[in-house]
């Protein structure tokens, strides 16, 4: 595919390199020379150093067939006019960057569309959703949903304490009544490994763990892992993510917030009006103490430092909160974060990639995540007649190693698969796949 990138800050840069390892022609403007140098002496892209609403430029751009144009400066009225532009150029298919969450609203999504943009995304609100995610199911450090919920997939990082410590798949299988859960993947120091039946599992590893909805309690119980109602929640930073967090979850639970802009502060103070919005320096453990952090059950750091979020959710642990919950932004900091303790990482970039890979892939997926910390992607994918996954069981076919079909739902009803499940034209099937197996899984589906 060719496709235009407007925009070279985190998230344009992130989805570049992505991108540009799936073999795909990239182009990216910027007006920045600090933003496309490093660009342009790590990747093999085509840089335009020019504004994304020149007219002069987009018609250079797009005087190609361009497959995808996506508008991700730091200026959502950039982002929309040049995707506006864009699409009257001639791209095929236009995604625009977005900060207000009112444009998400399906009759502004509507209006967009008249307008040429094909798709608006928030990583911002995407990244607030997986937060508010991880509050629902605390006893997990990443989860998503399939199927309006009917399946899941979640991860658990297995401590000393864990019951799953020193037992195997197959055991675990035996415990899994109904074949309601299956764990598809480990995450073993910096290794990502689809284990065999025999596979042990030990202390640290990160498991994957597809289930049906009434699987994950059974699999919690199983591992030993508490899951506990986020009743007092500090969040500190009221960045569109701790607000949007915030406005959620008020209702329901003691929320407390805290940020350093007092003008800030005043905004969220009349937005949210069951959340204690308090002004402070969010680096103070003294304010964190005088505000009961120790009373908290949940902690959520969101600021715009990732060396502080992840600094506070430490001093969080040491204060015997059970939850935290830290952006980190930096990618050279989250293996460091996801081995100091914290509970869960969250990266907006990575969010914001998984939404706009998908239309990238060219066959039928609804669903595309990025696990954090790791390069597995997990795939949600419509199957269409005649596909070659569906010319016998899955222990039969020449399916790629470094890939798994974890489950899927059949007519509505969910299925958690094995090596004698047998897919059907238009099952919807749950991928989990390593980027070297990613070729050849596609023509599985196509």
């Amino acid at each position: 595919m060719r496709i235009v990138i407007a925009g070279a800050g985190e998230v344009g840069t992130h989805l570049a390199k992505m991108l540009s390892n799936e073999d795909h022609q990239i182009i990216i403007i910027d007006p920045e020379d600090e933003h496309l140098s490093p660009i342009e002496s790590s990747l093999d892209v085509q840089t335009y150093h020019a504004s994304a609403t020149s007219i002069e430029v987009l018609k250079e751009v797009l005087q190609k067939r361009t497959d995808l144009f996506i508008g991700v400066t730091h200026s959502e009225e950039v982002n929309i006019t040049s995707s506006i532009l864009a699409k009257r150029f001639g791209a095929l298919k236009t995604i625009a960057r977005v900060q207000d969450t009112a444009y998400m609203e399906t009759e502004n999504l509507e209006f967009f569309k008249s307008l040429g943009i094909d798709s608006l995304i928030s990583p911002e609100l995407i990244a607030a959703r997986e937060v508010l995610n991880l509050l629902h199911e605390t006893g997990t450090t990443e989860y998503m949903e399939f199927s309006g919920g009917k399946l899941t997939m979640f991860v658990q990082k297995l401590d000393k304490n864990s019951a799953l410590i020193d037992k195997s798949l197959e055991e675990l299988s035996v415990l899994s009544k109904s074949n309601q859960y299956r764990v598809v993947a480990i995450k073993r120091d910096e290794e990502t490994i689809i284990p065999r039946g025999d596979e042990i599992l030990k202390e640290g590893d990160m498991i994957f763990v597809i289930s049906t909805r009434d699987g994950v309690d059974r699999m919690m119980k199983t591992s030993g892992v508490e899951s506990f109602k986020a009743t007092n929640v500090m969040i500190l930073g009221g960045s569109r993510i701790g607000e949007h967090v915030a406005s959620y979850m008020q209702y329901n639970s003691n929320v407390k917030l805290i940020d350093s802009d007092p003008n800030r502060c005043e905004i969220l103070a009349e937005k949210l009006s069951n959340t204690l919005v308090i002004n402070g320096d969010c680096r103070n453990a003294e304010l964190f103490e005088n505000e009961g952090i120790s009373q908290m059950d949940t902690f959520v750091a969101v600021t715009e430092s990732s060396e502080t979020n992840i600094l506070s959710c430490l001093l969080a642990l040491k204060m015997g909160v059970k939850k935290t919950i830290a952006e980190v932004e930096n990618m050279e900091y989250i293996g460091l974060a996801e081995n100091s303790g914290i509970h869960s990482i969250i990266n907006k970039k990575i969010a914001a990639a998984s939404r706009i890979f998908r239309h990238t892939i060219g066959v039928n997926v609804t669903q595309v995540k990025y696990m954090t910390g790791t390069e597995a992607e997990i795939l949600e994918l419509n199957v269409a007649p005649k596909a070659k996954i569906t010319r016998g069981t899955l222990r039969s076919l020449d399916f790629p190693k470094g890939a798994l079909i974890a489950g899927g739902t059949r007519d509505g009803v969910p299925f958690i698969a094995s090596g004698d499940t047998i897919i059907r034209a238009n099952d919807k099937v749950v991928v989990f796949t390593l980027p070297e197996a990613y070729d050849r899984l596609k023509k599985f589906f196509t």
